[in-house]
């Protein structure tokens, strides 16, 4: 992966919306702290985070993280959790997973269109007993 000149951090990117005040976002970056590893592979400027509860306090209460990152799908995570604390914790973990498995689908060995760029299969005449490819060395006139 190449370096990111702005990696995001959950400091820089995270929103807080309805449920919240901007008193609770210091609260809510430090709980997500342990995505700032996952992000920094993502421009700051072209990655947002919004968290959001519904109900809070209340026994139906419903946290809801939402991430957006320039060219990919929004990831959208939820929490039933009744605890606000577990609550933001359960979909930090859920968005963490998500954002892994979204990066395992991009990379070549997962996408055959990337794989197959760039790499010449060898001719039979280039292949050895085992079966592996042998190089093959020209001659210089």
């Amino acid at each position: 992966m190449s370096a990111v000149a702005n990696p995001a951090t959950v400091a820089e990117c995270l929103r807080v919306g309805a449920g919240f005040s901007q008193g609770d976002r210091n609260w809510i970056a430090e709980q997500f702290a342990t995505l700032d590893a996952r992000l920094a592979g993502f421009h700051a400027d072209a990655t947002e985070i919004e968290v959001s509860v519904k109900d809070r306090e209340a026994r139906g209460q419903k946290v809801t993280l939402e991430c957006w990152i320039a060219g990919r799908q929004k990831i959208v995570t939820t929490s039933s959790e009744e605890d606000l604390h577990a609550a933001l914790n359960d979909v930090r973990d859920d968005l963490r997973r998500k954002l892994n498995d979204s990066k395992t689908k991009q990379e070549p060995r997962n996408n055959k269109h990337l794989r197959d760029t760039g790499q010449a299969e060898a001719t039979p005449d280039e292949i050895d007993l085992d079966g592996t490819a042998a190089r093959v060395d020209t001659e210089t006139v």
